[in-house]
């Protein structure tokens, strides 16, 4: 099993920036593809950013692109979404997400992910 914890959330003003943090533990070693997912009131869950532990591999939802960064420590098991330029519409609960193995579709289907942390909530204020 793995277990995923989140922080970093917090209540800022727009234009601040945050840094979210996912901690993996368990049996991480067979980890190949982490996610950030996040959750608006009254909307679906969206995915926000992917990472891959081996190799290339870093993807982002149109919206985020130039402001949100994903980064990975790999002694740490940890990997962060580095939040920068914060806009109203950023704000949710955002979910940390990891896939155990291949791909079997894409990265950013919520159901290719195997384990969820419990969320991190994050409000920006106009």
């Amino acid at each position: 099993q793995v277990q995923l914890v989140e922080s970093g959330g917090g209540l800022v003003q727009a234009g601040d920036s945050l840094r979210l943090s996912c901690a993996a533990s368990g049996r991480t070693s067979s980890l190949y593809f982490m996610g950030w997912f996040r959750q608006a009131p009254g909307k679906e869950r969206e995915f926000v950013a992917g990472f891959t532990w081996n190799g290339i591999g870093t993807y982002y939802e149109d919206s985020v692109k130039g402001r949100f960064t994903i980064s990975g420590d790999n002694v740490k098991t940890t990997v962060y979404l580095q939040m920068n330029s914060l806009k109203p519409e950023d704000t949710a609960v955002y979910y940390c997400a990891a896939r155990d193995g291949l791909l079997r579709g894409n990265y950013y289907s919520r159901n290719q992910y195997h384990y969820w942390g419990q969320g991190t909530q994050v409000i920006v204020s106009s």
